[in-house]
């Protein structure tokens, strides 16, 4: 179902103020150009989907700011957003830290760490919520539906609940328990499913039939999440240059795509808009042969089984949102077991940081990049953390 606006008289208007971007305009297919207006479109681009390529929606700002000031929240960053004011825990404004002991060990000239597990969850899945949970209230809905049995589903239950709407999640049966409590105590409905397939089912039928807002993806073949909590993501890319810690390559732990795709499009406009002099090589982390087998010509629609521990990077899709964030970047993707990715953990727990099995893997794949010869002495590589280890199933040190 696409809800276009305006919305009629009748939708009741939010108790929190919302604000829209007024520089942003339309919406984009990011395969074949194809523009649309503003509306809620969460299976992606019609035109791309009839010819059975399914591709993702971007928004489309007529101009940005000509400065790039230094922010504390996503909120501030409106101007390259699609919402400027909204509902807000106090996301955003995550450090980068800068680990010289591990820099040295890696033979490379300077490593940092973006810990996303500072956002008020405790991931960076706050930024999407925020963005996707205001554009719910924009236009009116009164319950907000997913599929997600980890971070995205503890994220939308608290903002949802902020808000005051409705939030009903698909998971598997065997979701962690950390994460059950939490989905109680934040007072979303939880529906268990066996399959990943019928967990799309049910979000795609509580969107066609009941008029819910869909903040995931739903589609088979796979596109990224619906636009507007995607655009979220960009202010990772803004606070990155705005603090001043500009890479030569940025890791990411990555499923479908969305917060690499988030952190290419924020700096690719900073690009376009004269704010940054390069774009860093973006490196898409997985647990198994997915988009690297997309990048060696298998088809982007083929389904990828593999097993993993990487719970938050599972999945058996890939998108072209993050085929395009590394090839259009010059990266790649890499693929580091559990085993390593556990050793990841351990060495960056070694200097303070607890992280998810998946943040893990991004030091692990940075050393192979190092042992490859992809990644200079001389060079910078940053690692996006994406959540804490508290409520990760996998403890490599029990």
């Amino acid at each position: 179902m696409n809800r276009a606006d305006p919305l009629p008289a009748t939708a009741p208007a939010p108790f929190i103020a919302v604000r829209r971007n007024p520089r942003l305009t339309k919406l984009r297919c990011i395969r074949c150009a194809g523009e649309y207006p503003l509306q809620d479109m969460p299976a992606g681009c019609p035109h791309c989907a009839a010819l059975g390529s399914p591709a993702s929606l971007e928004a489309v700002y007529d101009e940005f700011p000509q400065t790039l000031a230094t922010a504390s929240s996503a909120y501030k960053w409106g101007e390259w957003l699609p919402y400027t004011e909204g509902i807000s825990l106090g996301e955003g404004d995550t450090p980068c830290l800068d680990l010289p002991k591990l820099a040295r060990e890696l033979g490379m000239r300077q490593l940092t760490v973006k810990h996303e597990g500072m956002n008020p969850t405790g991931s960076h899945k706050d930024r999407m919520s925020a963005q996707g949970v205001s554009r719910a209230l924009d236009v009116g809905a009164r319950t907000v539906v997913l599929a997600s049995s980890g971070n995205a589903a503890v994220s939308a239950a608290a903002y949802c609940a902020a808000a005051g709407l409705q939030c009903e999640i698909a998971t598997y049966r065997d979701m962690p328990a950390p994460f059950a409590r939490a989905l109680n105590h934040l007072g979303a409905r939880r529906i268990a499913f066996d399959q990943g397939v019928e967990r799309w089912g049910y979000v795609r039928q509580q969107v066609e039939r009941e008029g819910a807002f869909a903040l995931t993806n739903y589609s088979i073949p796979a596109v990224g999440s619906p636009v507007f909590g995607v655009e979220g993501y960009r202010a990772v890319a803004l606070e990155i240059v705005a603090s001043g810690c500009l890479p030569d390559h940025l890791l990411v732990p990555t499923a479908r795509g969305d917060l690499l795709w988030g952190i290419y499009s924020g700096l690719r406009d900073l690009l376009a808009a004269g704010l940054l002099e390069r774009m860093p090589k973006l490196w898409a982390v997985e647990p198994f042969p997915r988009l690297s087998r997309v990048l060696a010509g298998a088809s982007l629609q083929a389904e990828f089984p593999g097993q993993t521990a990487q719970f938050s990077i599972a999945g058996s899709t890939v998108t072209l949102q993050q085929q395009l964030a590394v090839q259009q970047s010059g990266g790649g993707a890499l693929v580091v077991s559990d085993a390593e990715a556990a050793q990841g953990v351990a060495r960056l727990g070694a200097h303070g940081f607890w992280v998810e099995l998946c943040a893990g893997a991004c030091y692990s794949a940075l050393q192979r990049l190092r042992e490859q010869g992809q990644v200079g002495p001389s060079q910078h590589a940053l690692l996006v953390l994406t959540a804490k280890g508290d409520r990760d199933p996998f403890n490599p040190i029990a």
